[in-house]
């Protein structure tokens, strides 16, 4: 079993850090061509379902297809060919605003990727980042290298080369302050509306900066918060949707997290 972070781009261009919030993947090999995908997430939408190395994907539930592309890439590079159960857990949801796919992408390829390796041989962490891009190239590489690279208190360098990784310190409680991701709820169509809102009354309140977690403005922020001044900017913001009569946004403590790990 394998754990993994969500990852999130920081207000800076060009660095992201890791979540300490899991997605787990537990993976176990077969010999007979199937795949078994199960998700506490969509309890009554397990499959078994037959591993091609190529042409169509066979039909299966929404949420499988994005691992079963990734099962599919592991195997055409030698990963369990003759099959693998897997089960994914994730504590967050997509409601967050922080990505969900990536860090289930990269725990499948590290928990496949390592039940199929020779005894004491570690999943090449490289080699899968560049298998994940060619098998799912709208996904967000600079998450996935967070996922696959993150330090506590750290935050990783994009623009150097992958494997001469570069960190900066990112470490919020170490200055006195917390990072907190504040998620609006409601239409889909009302979310930037709102979160300028949010973020124009956050700053008003006290927050040092608010940035989305994402390449995209989604349905989130980050925000970088005074620990004296915590509580009283959420209570700010609180107060000013509940008093337009809006869904109050969720509020959630970040910890800048390490990487994704094997579970012993």
């Amino acid at each position: 079993m394998w754990s993994a972070p969500y990852a999130f781009r920081l207000g800076s261009p060009g660095l992201v850090a890791a979540a300490g919030w899991p997605t787990a993947v537990a993976a176990a090999p077969r010999d007979d061509g199937l795949v078994r995908l199960s998700s506490l997430g969509h309890p009554a939408d397990g499959c078994d379902l037959p591993l091609t190395l190529s042409g169509p994907l066979p039909d299966a539930p929404a949420w499988a297809v994005r691992p079963y592309t990734v099962l599919r890439t592991l195997a055409r590079a030698g990963y369990g060919r003759g099959g693998t159960d897997l089960h994914v857990q994730g504590s967050l949801t997509a409601a967050t605003g922080l990505a969900t796919a990536e860090p289930v992408d990269c725990a499948v390829a590290l928990a496949v990727a390592d039940v199929h390796a020779a005894a004491g041989e570690r999943p090449d962490r490289a080699l899968l980042a560049r298998l994940l891009a060619e098998a799912l190239p709208e996904g967000d590489d600079g998450l996935r290298r967070a996922v696959f690279h993150a330090r506590p208190g750290r935050a990783l360098l994009l623009g150097a080369r992958p494997r001469r990784r570069r960190y900066v310190a990112f470490d919020p409680a170490a200055s006195g302050s917390r990072l907190v991701l504040m998620a609006v709820r409601g239409e889909a169509a009302d979310r930037p509306r709102e979160l300028a809102r949010a973020a124009s009354g956050a700053r008003r309140a006290g927050a040092l900066s608010a940035w989305p977690p994402g390449r995209e403005p989604g349905r989130s922020l980050l925000m970088l918060l005074p620990e004296a001044r915590r509580a009283a900017v959420r209570s700010a913001v609180a107060e000013d949707f509940r008093g337009r009569g809006r869904p109050v946004p969720r509020f959630l403590n970040i910890a800048v997290a390490g990487a994704a790990r094997r579970e012993e």
